[in-house]
């Protein structure tokens, strides 16, 4: 029941106890309670409303940031991760397989204040080999959403 729960309120966390419980073909408790439980073990790790920024008037740059790093001795990837997610800037870090250990996505005002973070807190570390920076420039599809809909053509048909 763990899995199937999970499987519906990770697309939409905003169903009700009571359609998730028709859906699942119990009561309403038995779900609240596993929920709870979930949410106690960290399975369920929060509850996040995706917005399409570029609709409002707000600015806000997104970046992904490539890392490589030097894991130091006794402490591995763990350490410098918990480092770089503490920074208050950093909404995302994960490790990775390939050219660079880390994936870090972080967001700020400008793209001068993405750079600035870069460069004033990321790069210095000692453990921190390289870094590359990719803005992101338009979301299409984020956590499953499609962000932008496909427009009509609206030309005439010429036929000869």
């Amino acid at each position: 029941m763990r899995e199937k729960i999970l499987t519906y309120i990770e697309k939409n966390s905003r169903v009700s106890l009571k359609d998730l419980a028709i859906l699942l073909g119990t009561d309403e408790v038995t779900v609240a309670n596993e929920i709870v439980e979930m949410e106690k073990e960290h399975i369920i790790c929060g509850y996040h409303t995706l917005i399409d920024w570029d609709k409002t008037t707000e600015e806000k740059v997104t970046a992904l940031i490539e890392v490589k790093v030097t894991p130091q001795r006794g402490q591995g990837f763990d350490k410098i991760a918990e480092r770089l997610y503490n920074y208050p800037e950093v909404d995302c870090v994960y490790l990775v397989s390939g050219g660079y250990d880390f994936m870090v996505m972080i967001e700020g005002k400008t793209m001068r204040s993405v750079a600035q973070f870069v460069s004033d807190k990321l790069s210095p570390q000692e453990c921190v080999l390289s870094t590359a920076t990719h803005f992101i420039l338009k979301k299409y599809k984020d956590h499953g959403s499609v962000m932008v809909r496909s427009s009509k053509d609206e030309r005439q048909l010429v036929t000869l």
